[in-house]
């Protein structure tokens, strides 16, 4: 997948420290290890116990393009020997972030004092407190000497594998995924934590916490339901192939249902996908169907199924994926499309159905393997509820 031109100059193979300009002149930084292959070059791109491996990386002369793997954003910009500068490019977002990175210097983010605080534990988070798009969050984190890694559980998923330090009575962590460009600054006391968290160049918001160690998130399979008068889910959206599938149809009739509504474009859409195409593919039950209900911001159906076919080919999901939006990623728009819900309020979001075809529940968000001890325990809070329906 991975190309290199005969007439190029040499990247140097190693540790690369990249940082994007985000906004408030902040930096967003990540590591990431170039190596050279036959075919070219790979890269492997760090963030706390997340490896991704990127693999499409074109180059001619001295231009350089980095196609993320599943994601439609990548890296386009010139290079030398031991430096790389361009930008990470989202085309159907209109989104452009300038991207530099150097050869060499494997720290994250370097630090100008020792750690004043330990923020390893749990937070109770508030982001854009006291506001009308205030929403609550719980921070999960583990601090060793200056170093933190962790995560931002929401109820509508978890913001990834956050990886960062304290400097002084600073807290700094971020992650980069191909999608995802999260910086999260912060002070911080013993106690509470008061910052900002970025997503690329466009976006930004407050945030406080404060430790609260038996604090919980609501429970996700209140959030979302079916509206009065609704026992069953009803849809008809093309797959790949551009042929209409619907619940009605043979392959589904007296089976257990799984409906994913997604985008190729989320990551925690991303990270259940894998754990959805696994289970398919190492349970092997006669009477599961798995079908996936697509939500994207590509601008043009082709370039959405294109996408589609993509996040299958990359990951190797073995259930349909079929195209319910283009051109833009509403939840109302959503909604509109599935009205028997009483809001679209996460992608992901999982709709279990039993044999007669009855919603049996509905589970918001997805906590994915950042967040450790939850992704385990809904593994096997999932497999035991399948197991359940189709002993039924």
């Amino acid at each position: 997948m991975s190309c290199a031109k005969q007439d190029s100059q040499p990247l140097r193979e190693g540790i690369w420290l990249a940082q994007l300009e985000v906004m408030d002149q902040e930096l967003l930084p990540f590591n990431f290890n170039l190596k050279k292959i036959e075919s070219g070059y790979v890269i492997d791109v760090y963030n706390a116990g997340e490896t991704v491996q990127v693999d499409e990386i074109e180059i001619h002369n001295d231009s350089i393009k980095i196609k993320m793997p599943a994601f439609e954003g990548y890296i386009s910009g010139t290079f030398n020997d031991s430096v790389i500068s361009g930008e990470f490019i989202k085309e159907s977002l209109d989104r452009i972030v300038p991207f530099h990175a150097v050869f060499g210097d494997s720290i994250r983010f370097h630090s100008s004092a020792n750690a004043r605080v330990n923020v390893s534990g749990i937070w109770e988070t508030k982001f854009s407190p006291d506001s009308e798009d205030e929403y609550l969050a719980k921070g999960i984190f583990s601090q060793q000497v200056n170093k933190v890694s962790g995560t931002f559980r929401t109820n509508t998923g978890d913001y990834r594998y956050l990886e960062g330090i304290v400097d002084g009575d600073s807290l700094k962590l971020s992650t980069f995924d191909g999608a995802h460009a999260f910086l999260f600054t912060a002070k911080a006391t013993d106690s509470s934590l008061s910052g900002t968290f970025y997503s690329g160049n466009h976006f930004k918001e407050p945030f406080t916490a404060y430790r609260n160690e038996s604090f919980e998130l609501a429970d996700e399979e209140s959030l979302t339901f079916l509206n009065d008068g609704y026992e069953e889910l009803q849809f008809s959206f093309p797959n790949t192939d551009d042929s209409l599938i619907s619940l009605e149809d043979s392959r589904f009739k007296e089976k257990v249902i799984v409906v994913q509504i997604m985008g190729t474009w989320c990551p925690n859409c991303l990270d259940e996908t894998k754990f959805l195409s696994d289970y398919v593919k190492t349970k092997n039950h006669d009477n599961f169907e798995v079908v996936a209900l697509a939500f994207e911001y590509a601008k043009t159906k082709d370039l959405a199924f294109k996408g589609i076919e993509r996040l299958k080919s990359r990951v190797g999901v073995p259930y349909p994926i079929l195209l319910a939006q283009y051109a833009s990623s509403s939840k109302s728009k959503a909604n509109e499309k599935l009205p028997m819900l009483n809001h679209v309020l996460s992608y992901p979001t999982t709709i279990f159905i039993d044999k007669k075809g009855k919603v049996r529940k509905i589970h918001t968000g997805f906590n994915g393997p950042a967040t450790g001890q939850k992704y385990i325990d809904f593994k096997e809070d999932f497999d035991q509820y399948i197991e359940l329906l189709l002993s039924e």
